[in-house]
């Protein structure tokens, strides 16, 4: 199967930040310094929104198909509560992440990004040498389908490890497809569309390290960006707070509830629902007390097909707002620039023109 894996992209190679974090810094390198970012740091009150929150049981008894509906159309980003994944499968999965950023550098470093390659521990959309530099760490790779897993990868894993993101790679795609499941009902869509583009779909998962900064005012976690992807399922590991939405211009804070899952629309989302559901910018702030951790799965169409509006939600009164094009083409394209906004986004819109003609 080698010569049909599709090379989605590179990312040039950092130092690991957790090691940078460990020495006694009074100051932020000047490679970290984010004065290209809205200041991290959110005059909050406890008056500011917080995201909807969603019941898997509900939702499988029809009771919450409109606060599904509105959650993906106002807020692109919902929790998730009684979502049906076993607990002790996501304690485990919390504990190998938290031991997998403890391993000693040298076992890391076998497992480290190759120069021409995403996986591994690194950072990713790191396209020149003087780009400013996010403070994390991330651990990346591609768990289906299982033949794209790359066998220097996941072989090297810890075993006990490999099992959990085996099992915990699994309940998730299940419940993606529960939930792109809802979604398509909600939209009105042909369940079908949503199943031929996700069904054999493509699933990532991103481990991300959030070491203490000493100018956490200065520094960003992971800058301001939408997800390519056609939906996330973020597991938050530790009880840190970091992530935050940003919603009519204001920055807001998310507070992740204990057991629950935070769900986010990607953009490949936004292309299928032609816009009624966006993406959200979305960024990670940092503290300078103690560490983040977090996993974000990601779940996308199959790389072997071509996406674009769903066909039953065109009419003459909604024409198609997104060109089509092939998933690897895509992922190509985005994993080429670096990680900005949601412009890659804009770039696949059909001009008013075209809409017009």
């Amino acid at each position: 199967m080698e010569s049909e894996i599709p090379k989605l992209g590179s990312s040039l190679l950092v130092p690991c930040v957790q090691e940078l974090a460990k020495k006694p810094l009074k100051h932020v390198p000047p490679r970290y310094v984010r004065t290209d970012e809205d200041s991290p740091i959110v005059s909050h009150t406890n008056l500011s929104p917080q995201v909807p929150v969603l019941d898997m049981q509900k939702l499988l008894s029809e009771q919450e198909p409109e606060k599904l509906n509105h959650a993906c159309k106002e807020w692109g980003f919902f929790q998730l509560i009684n979502h049906g994944v076993s607990s002790s499968l996501v304690e485990k999965m919390k504990m190998e992440v938290q031991e997998l950023f403890n391993l000693p550098m040298e076992e890391k470093q076998k497992l480290w990004q190759k120069p021409d390659e995403l996986e591994g521990f690194g950072q990713a959309f790191v396209v020149s040498e003087e780009q400013k530099l996010n403070w994390g760490d991330l651990f990346y790779m591609i768990t289906l389908p299982t033949y794209l897993r790359k066998p220097h990868l996941f072989p090297n894993l810890p075993l006990s490890f490999r099992e959990t993101v085996e099992a915990y790679s699994a309940e998730l795609k299940h419940l993606a497809m529960k939930l792109l499941d809802f979604m398509a009902k909600a939209l009105g869509m042909d369940p079908n569309d949503m199943r031929v583009l996700f069904e054999e779909g493509h699933q990532a998962m991103r481990m991300n390290y959030y070491p203490p900064c000493p100018q956490p005012e200065l520094a960003i976690g992971l800058n301001s960006h939408s997800d390519a992807i056609g939906l996330a399922i973020l597991l938050q590991i530790n009880e840190m707070e970091g992530l935050q939405i940003r919603k009519n211009g204001v920055w807001v804070p998310i507070k992740p509830l204990p057991n629950a899952f935070v769900i986010n629309i990607g953009d490949i989302m936004e292309i299928v629902s032609n816009g009624i559901y966006k993406s959200i910018e979305h960024r990670v702030t940092v503290n300078s007390l103690k560490e983040r951790l977090s996993v974000a799965t990601f779940y996308s169409p199959k790389l072997d097909g071509d996406m674009g509006p769903a066909p039953s939600l065109i009419t003459p009164q909604t024409p198609p707002l997104f060109r089509r094009i092939s998933v690897a083409d895509y992922f190509k394209g985005f994993l080429s620039r670096e990680l900005r906004g949601k412009s890659f986004l804009d770039v696949l819109r059909v001009e008013d023109e075209e809409i017009k003609s």
